[in-house]
């Protein structure tokens, strides 16, 4: 009994230590990435082209492994056992929006020390933050480096955003799984922020992880994600009991959740990632083919290129090639896109569809959301709170009060909150592991 209470006490002390680590983490693994781009990588470091490739018969069942490949890991936060780690790269099995099956890959990285926070080992899946559309852009291909950097035919950079949250629940004995959503690295078009997509690959992620684990159903799981993944993990919250019921979702965090993708599209236009739009209108002519001609008569012959070439390009560079793009420049009477689709028939039902707050999520949600964010914009966060409150969910809405700073440059106005919110005081990490610990949480908190 006295053993059982110094674990305890010890596990009460540790977990904020392990919290407050995660800025010293970032800096560490961003200084890393930057100086393991230029060495050799080990055998396993990342996984060969042939590897995204998907079989020629892809099995049925949601969430089955396909197969998986060993990993190393750029940087990870060191346990009482040493660095923990097992990684693996993993393909499964998820589904379209039509609910045919599809091959999609991820990073799984199981635990090697002991659960530090209250009741059985937890599996943890990350949907990322928006990385792109080619296949060069998945979150796997980056985790072993930090950084992917290509130079045929183009230069190109994609750094992995996800390895500060993976490290830090490793760090704390999850498992954890880091999808790569649908067409990002295998093959098809990314359909991005495809709220039914993107949901089906976090939840089929999540079915995957625990086969890999040898965890039955009963694993507890939380769903964490940010911007691109806080809209996919709060997809994942609301459709998790029609689509995967046997999962035992404890909570999940939607940080500052792409829910409306109109409402995106109208706020990061003309701003340093404006380009991004482009990654939406791809994903939504790839599943509404009627928008196809109605985008193609109002766009020019620059606009389709860019669509063309944005099909294959990464965040950085949307930063680098396509800075502060208004989509004014590739419409032939000078609009922006986003007016063009209010007015086109066919886009209203296909932008509503994807719209997150239509469902009900059955397990607590935690959204945060900054007043001042500069690229996913806090009304919307705030409607799919209210939204889910309004259908009798468990929701925590918290508003970060960070003043502007450098409006439409993201990186301030945006990612802030992340680090705010997910690592600084009073977050996500904490709520998630209070859901995990069975503590009550009830109603609906709109702060």
């Amino acid at each position: 009994m006295h053993q059982q209470h110094w674990q305890s006490g010890y596990r009460r002390r540790l977990l904020p230590r392990v919290v407050r680590m995660t800025a010293a983490a970032v800096a560490i693994i961003c200084a890393a990435a930057v100086a393991v781009v230029a060495t050799d990588q080990p055998e396993a470091a990342a996984a060969p082209e042939d590897f995204y490739a998907a079989p020629e018969q892809i099995p049925v069942e949601p969430g089955s492994v396909i197969r998986t490949r060993p990993m190393s890991l750029l940087a990870t936060l060191p346990s009482d056992q040493g660095w923990p780690g097992k990684a693996e790269h993993v393909m499964y099995t998820t589904r379209l929006q039509d609910g045919s099956p599809v091959a999609v890959t991820g990073t799984f990285i199981d635990a090697a020390g002991p659960w530090l926070g209250a009741g059985p080992r937890p599996t943890v899946v990350i949907g990322p933050g928006t990385s792109g559309q080619g296949d060069r852009c998945a979150m796997s291909k980056a985790f072993s480096t930090g950084i992917t950097l290509t130079t045929d035919p183009s230069p190109s950079l994609s750094a992995n955003q996800e390895l500060p949250s993976s490290a830090v629940w490793s760090r704390l004995g999850a498992r954890v799984l880091v999808t790569d959503y649908i067409g990002l690295g295998t093959p098809g078009i990314h359909t991005y922020a495809n709220r039914i997509e993107e949901a089906h690959a976090v939840l089929d992620g999540a079915r995957a992880a625990n086969t890999l684990a040898g965890a039955g159903p009963e694993t507890p799981l939380v769903f964490w994600g940010y911007s691109q993944g806080g809209g996919a993990v709060a997809a994942a919250a609301e459709m998790a009991p029609a689509y995967a019921p046997e999962l035992n979702l404890k909570g999940t965090w939607a940080g500052g959740p792409v829910a409306d993708l109109a409402a995106i599209l109208e706020r990061i236009d003309g701003a340093l990632i404006g380009g991004a739009i482009g990654f939406a209108i791809n994903g939504l002519l790839a599943r509404y083919p009627d928008l196809e001609k109605a985008v193609d008569r109002v766009t020019n012959q620059y606009g389709r290129d860019t669509l063309v070439a944005l099909s294959d390009a990464c965040i950085g560079d949307v930063i680098t090639r396509y800075p502060f793009m208004k989509t004014s420049s590739l419409t032939i009477d000078g609009r922006p896109l986003s007016t063009h689709l209010q007015a086109i028939p066919e886009a209203a039902p296909a932008l509503a569809e994807l719209r997150v707050g239509t469902l009900t999520p059955a397990s607590p949600v935690l959204i945060t959301s900054g007043r001042n964010d500069d690229t996913v914009p806090y009304n919307q966060a705030r409607r799919l709170a209210d939204d889910w409150c309004a259908k009798g969910a468990t929701v925590t809405f918290r508003t970060n009060e960070l003043p502007p700073l450098l409006p439409g440059t993201t990186i301030p106005g945006h990612f802030g909150p992340e680090m705010i919110d997910g690592f600084g005081p009073d977050n996500a990490v904490t709520y998630l592991l209070d859901r995990l610990a069975g503590k009550p949480v009830q109603g609906c908190t709109i702060d």
